[in-house]
């Protein structure tokens, strides 16, 4: 079964993002030496949960007064290709489309029906 495997924070200044959870939570953040400005986060290694990565946001800020303004989460799936096909005929609509992690995986967004962003991810260390 599909579980929560990453969660993602998008921030319009990553720098002030990183004192923020840091301070606030003691969180770790380590530049990640992918292609593109990125963070890991390390939350803890006491008790359940799961790490992250930070993000510089790329479009649109968030519209103040907005009700939720949430964290991305990230769902481990045996295929991108096959969960983007099931996501639209349930009802979900595509928000970014297939992209290559380098030696990671594979990558998308969604929308569900209530307009919740989410992704997926396909597990293969030999995308390039």
């Amino acid at each position: 079964m599909p579980r929560p495997v990453h969660f993602e924070i998008h921030a319009s200044d990553p720098a002030r993002a990183m004192r923020f959870y840091t301070d606030l939570l003691g969180w770790s953040f380590t530049r990640w030496e992918g292609p593109m400005e990125y963070w890991l986060i390390k939350t803890g290694t006491e008790g359940p949960g799961i790490d992250g990565g930070l993000v510089k946001r790329m479009g649109t800020p968030p519209v103040d007064g907005a009700a939720v303004n949430a964290w991305v989460c990230t769902v481990d799936v045996p295929s991108v290709d096959e969960t983007l096909g099931r996501l639209t005929q349930l009802g979900g609509t595509l928000a970014l489309p297939k992209m290559p992690i380098p030696g990671i995986g594979w990558l998308a967004y969604g929308k569900d029906p209530e307009g919740n962003l989410w992704g997926f991810m396909q597990m293969d260390p030999t995308v390039a």
